[in-house]
């Protein structure tokens, strides 16, 4: 009986978020979409819409996945702070060693091309920022840092996050990367120390 072609949603989602990740916004077209997801033009619009939207979903599931692997790893931030962070600075150097998913961070490569994106793009990418930000602060208040300190550290956690992925663009070793972590964590572990 002819019908509908039949998909996996989620595997369509991974393999056009791999394709974007890969190539940037403005350097995937249609065609290597529909070469990523086995899906045709008309498949493309009719179960995802537009490229925007479907960057869009391409972003959240992205978001998704790597922010509940931080939600995981700041889960014991009370007890063992340290321990919540450096977890936390893992996960992504798990992903940028992971030889199945491109170097860098969809998000950061977002962010980074946000003036050449839509209005909307943009805002996803800076909220989804916001979010992992928030998601520190809350572990480092948790962990008993002062709320100003707590909040300086987030930002900063933040931004040597973001910078591992841009450095892991530019082939930075693993060794380079810890190293940058090592100096996050030992400052951390200051200012813990300063408030007892």
């Amino acid at each position: 009986m002819a019908g509908k072609k039949q998909f996996d949603v989620g595997n369509a989602l991974d393999a056009a978020m791999v394709q974007f990740w890969r190539a940037g916004y403005a350097d995937t077209s249609l065609d290597d979409l529909s070469r990523a997801t086995g899906l045709n033009r008309s498949s493309i619009y009719s179960s995802f819409g537009d490229k925007d939207s479907l960057y869009l979903r391409c972003l959240d599931r992205y978001a998704a996945r790597y922010g509940n692997r931080y939600d995981q790893a700041l889960s014991c931030a009370s007890g063992e702070p340290l321990q919540a962070v450096r977890a936390f600075f893992e996960v992504t150097l798990q992903r940028i060693a992971d030889p199945d998913v491109p170097d860098g961070c969809l998000i950061a490569q977002t962010a980074m091309a946000a003036p050449t994106l839509s209005p909307t793009i943009a805002a996803r990418a800076i909220e989804a920022l916001d979010l992992q930000h928030a998601r520190l602060r809350t572990a480092l208040t948790a962990a008993q840092l002062a709320e100003g300190d707590a909040d300086d550290f987030a930002v900063h956690i933040t931004a040597v996050n973001q910078s591992l992925a841009v450095m892991s663009r530019t082939r930075a070793s693993q060794k380079q990367l810890r190293a940058v972590v090592d100096i996050s964590v030992s400052a951390l572990s200051r200012a813990l120390h300063a408030r007892s």
